[in-house]
């Protein structure tokens, strides 16, 4: 059985380590890029080596799935994983921003079982078990229960004009900080349409599910983690009465794109 309390620890000291490097908090750190506009740092590599092995020694029969890690596809032949992205929102993160977080998941069957996310330069941290619901400090999470898609809050810099009917709200560099909004009830609309890789949103949208929220790919589709290739194809996480209109207003484009 799996030690909950001790993957609480492990996950609040990989934000502790994180911390410990964060220009926010006025530490010197190294940034390099993996690819162009693709930016790495020091302590993603850091978090990542830790969770690696805290979490492999918490449940050693679990495969691991890792924006930081060389991907191996014995993964697939395991019955869990751990999915994690150790810095989600690296960006926020070198600039000294707080909209950044430790996020980690274990997954079965194609199923997020577990979501943590830990926020600590903005004293967050969210949990939720499948079917047991979400929390945010200890505070359980009801989702947006908005029931109209014109003016829903959507994380965003700006809007393309097709949506001026929406209203843009503060946008974390965080993909999975934006989805945790939505379980807050703090936005109504989180949609992107690229791809986009599994450890960014499977804690999260464990965590906006749990809260009530709607969370599909950008066709409405329920998404399927441990993959072999660990991609998909957009997001959607809504109130649930908007999400047949948002998967509506957004299938021509996303049909272009794909």
């Amino acid at each position: 059985m799996l030690d909950y309390a001790r993957l609480e620890t492990i996950v609040r000291q990989a934000g502790h380590l994180a911390m410990a490097h964060w220009p926010g908090a006025g530490h010197a750190l190294r940034v390099w890029e993996k690819a162009p506009d693709n930016p790495v740092c020091e302590a993603d590599l850091a978090v990542d080596a830790f969770l690696k092995h805290e979490l492999g020694a918490l449940l050693p029969s679990a495969g691991w799935l890792s924006e930081e890690t060389a991907d191996h596809p014995d993964r697939l032949d395991r019955t869990l994983c751990w999915v994690v992205d150790p810095i989600d929102g690296t960006r926020d993160f070198v600039r000294g921003r707080p909209g950044w977080c430790v996020s980690v998941a274990l997954v079965s069957a194609g199923r997020t079982l577990i979501g943590v996310l830990d926020a600590p330069a903005r004293d967050e941290f969210w949990i939720s078990t499948a079917g047991r619901g979400a929390t945010r400090n200890g505070q359980d999470l009801v989702a947006s229960t908005r029931m109209t898609l014109p003016g829903a809050r959507v994380p965003a810099d700006s809007l393309p004009r097709i949506d001026q009917d929406l209203t843009p709200v503060d946008k974390p560099n965080s993909i999975a900080l934006r989805i945790a909004m939505v379980a807050a009830d703090e936005a109504d609309l989180l949609a992107t349409l690229r791809w986009g890789f599994e450890w960014d949103i499977a804690a999260a949208c464990l965590i906006a599910r749990e809260a009530g929220a709607a969370v599909s790919d950008a066709f409405g589709q329920p998404f399927d983690f441990n993959k072999r290739d660990p991609r998909a194809f957009g997001l959607l996480v809504t109130a649930p009465a908007i999400h047949p209109a948002a998967v509506a207003r957004l299938a021509d484009r996303a049909a272009k794109l794909v």
